[in-house]
Order: structure tokens, then C-alpha cells, then sequence
């Protein structure tokens, strides 16, 4: 089948094979594919808005029992730079996001041997108690998966119990490429494909909703990302409950896996395109600028993405591999305008925020980059 009659079955609303995607990230004519992917989230989203998010990556710890070879973040358990942060620093981070307008916090750390379940679980009261109206978008599968080892409980228990406790979404980290071969050539001691999977079926069927990602751009083929796609479809259409897919490029800088060319933006662009294209039941795709950069981000709206991701107060991971990309909230907003969309602020259930508290968050993010502004000055 040719590429053109491909794309035509995918903008008509017809599901593609495994066979018909990897063809699609095989070929070179990635004007067709944006087009393609930008008239699917078009009919999906014929809203005259695209959306952005205010939060802030809160690293509770980088004390990592696992060792992945394309992670510049994490260190051994009794290194010297490893660290949990203090519980009065984590809930001055969550005070300074809710000041700046975020209605959430994305909190992710290593696999710590010792933390028990109890700790998290004290965690997420703590912030709750203090910011009830603040989601905690929390701890990765690979993360959950690890509790269930340290406390020797259930994954459903352990999900229950964090939810009970406070927990309001989970992210989609951890994923890399999901296929064993993959996992088992980048990382030890951290979660397989199955398990993974798992993670993300029990929350759902406990009601809950999470994002999944993808990180390519290593060892994988193009098969096996495919395959990872194809692996997200099915669980989707088994509970429904992801609200979005998000992919990057695995940055290479400061990693064991530094040899690895970078993948290109162009690689980057067509591999977000084809996953609108075959994510066929995934609501939302979201635009990586922070591995990408403002000009790569902002094309991304135009191959298959409807949201802007969001404006990251604080990230630590990539920015360990070298890869620092920093953009006002006033730039968020210029370059879904210049695109001719109206920007709004959404949470992480893609519900958008009243525009009162948008523009309350605009003027206190301004003030925020002027005082930043004042101290370079100095």
C-alpha cells in the first residue's frame, strides 16, 4: 500500500496495522505525514484553542537502585550527590507552583531501596492537606512497580493506598520503548513491558487516568516503536483511560549512552505525526518543547499535536543530559497565537481553566520572569 493511500485511510478515521505504520515512519515525505496527522487533530479538535499547562517536575529524590544507561539524573544508592529533598523544600516547591498559577505537580523520583510505602503515603497527605486544589500527577510505573517490592503488597493495594493518601494521576514515565529486547539492552532492575502495562490497567480500572510516553531515538527499530504504539492502542481500547501520549527524543549528553547520534527534529516531527495517526483512541498529543526547543515545539502543532505541553517551572532529568530549553509562559502563548489558535491554560484532565485564573497566572508568571530578569542584571 502505497504512503498516500495509507495517509488517506488515517485522516478518513480508519485504524492502521502495524505494517501500514511502520511504512509511514519508514518514508521520507514528512510533509505528507504532518498534513496527515495535522487534519486528524483538526477533525478531533476542530476547538479554536490550543491548550498549555502550568506545572512544575518535582524530583522528590534521584537515589536510583536501577541503572539505566540513558539516564543522566539518577545516582547509586550512598553516592555522595544522591538526596531526598526535605519535606519543608518539596512544599515550598508546590507553594511557589500554586503562586504561579499551576494547578499541579509532577512528582517522579528514582527507585529508592529504603523509602517504605508509608513515606509516600505521609507525602502525599502533606500536600494535599495544604494544597487541596493541587493534582499530584505522581510516580511513574517503574516507580509504582518498585513499591510493591519494598512493601510486598499488591500493585492494586498499592494504588488504592496512594489514592486514598492523595494521589490524583499518574504519569507516563518509564516507558522508553516498550518491548523487552529494548528494556532488557538500556536497564536493569527496573520494570518490564508487561508490568508496566499493568501499572496503568489496574489504576484504570480503579477509575484513574494517566499519560503515556514514548522515548526513542536508541536501540530501538522501527518496528519496535511501532510495536510500543501498537501496545498503548490496546490497553486504551481496553480501559480508556489515557487523557494523552507524549514523545521525545532520548538526549544522549552526560549518559553512558553518549556515542548515540541525537535524533534529528526531522525524525522527531514524523515519529509525533505517525503516532497521531495511529493513536486513533488517544484524545491528546502533546508537543515536546522542553527536549525540542520553542521552533520544534511550536511546529509540532501543526504534525498531529493539540496541546503545547506545559510550561515546566522546574525540570531536572533532561536538563542533566545537557539538553536546557527554557520558555516564558508569555512565549507558550505567542507561538500557539502565531498559529492562529486562542491559547488556554487546561489541567491535566484537559479540562480548561476559568479565564480569570489564566490571566491571574500570566501576570504573576510575568512578574516572576522580571524579577529573574532584575537579578541577571545585577
Amino acid at each position: 500500500m502505497s504512503v498516500a493511500t495509507i495517509l488517506e485511510k488515517a485522516v478518513a478515521g480508519r485504524r492502521l496495522s502495524r505494517d501500514e505504520g511502520l511504512r509511514l515512519l519508514e518514508s521520507r515525505d514528512l510533509a505528507a505525514i504532518g498534513r496527515a496527522a495535522d487534519e486528524v487533530a483538526r477533525r478531533m479538535h476542530p476547538e479554536p484553542y490550543r491548550t498549555y499547562n502550568i506545572d512544575r517536575n518535582i524530583n522528590y529524590t534521584n537515589i536510583c537502585a536501577a541503572v539505566c544507561d540513558f539516564c543522566a539524573f539518577y545516582r547509586r544508592p550512598g553516592h555522595e550527590e544522591g538526596y531526598v529533598l526535605p519535606r519543608e523544600v518539596l512544599l515550598s516547591k508546590v507553594r511557589e507552583t500554586v503562586e504561579l498559577g499551576g494547578n499541579q505537580i509532577l512528582m517522579q523520583g528514582g527507585l529508592h531501596p529504603k523509602l517504605p510505602l508509608e513515606w509516600y503515603e505521609e507525602l502525599l497527605r502533606d500536600i494535599k492537606q495544604q494544597f487541596p486544589q493541587v493534582n499530584i500527577h505522581g510516580f511513574s510505573p517503574p516507580e509504582l512497580h518498585h513499591f510493591t517490592k519494598v512493601a510486598k503488597v499488591s500493585i492494586r493495594s498499592v494504588l488504592e493506598r496512594l489514592r486514598a493518601a492523595g494521589l490524583g494521576s499518574i504519569p507516563g514515565g518509564g516507558a522508553e520503548i516498550l518491548v523487552d529486547r529494548v528494556r532488557a539492552a538500556i536497564t536493569r532492575g527496573k520494570v518490564m513491558t508487561d508490568d508496566w502495562l499493568n501499572v496503568m490497567r489496574v489504576w484504570h480500572q480503579l477509575g484513574g487516568r494517566s499519560t503515556a510516553t514514548m522515548m526513542f531515538g536508541h536501540v530501538e527499530t522501527l518496528a519496535e516503536r511501532i510495536e510500543h504504539l501498537d501496545r498503548l492502542r490496546d490497553l486504551q481500547d481496553e480501559t480508556g483511560g489515557f487523557t494523552a501520549f507524549i514523545c521525545w527524543t532520548f538526549q544522549p549528553d552526560n549518559t553512558d549512552m553518549a556515542d548515540t547520534p541525537p535524533a534529528t527534529p526531522v525524525e522527531y516531527l514524523k515519529t509525533q505525526a505517525v503516532s497521531r495517526l495511529y493513536l486513533d483512541n488517544f484524545p491528546n498529543i502533546q508537543s515536546s518543547w522542553v527536549t525540542q526547543g520553542l521552533k520544534i515545539g511550536q511546529l509540532g502543532l501543526q504534525f498531529g499535536a493539540n496541546d503545547m505541553g506545559s510550561l515546566m517551572i522546574e525540570e531536572n532529568v533532561v536538563a542533566e543530559a545537557g539538553t536546557v530549553h527554557y520558555l516564558t509562559l508569555d512565549q507558550i502563548r505567542e507561538a500557539i497565537t502565531e498559529l492562529g489558535y486562542t491559547p488556554r491554560q487546561r489541567n491535566v484532565f484537559y479540562e480548561l481553566i476559568g479565564e480569570e485564573h489564566e490571566r491571574r497566572a500570566l501576570e504573576a508568571c510575568r512578574r516572576r520572569d522580571q524579577r529573574e530578569l532584575a537579578q541577571l542584571a545585577v
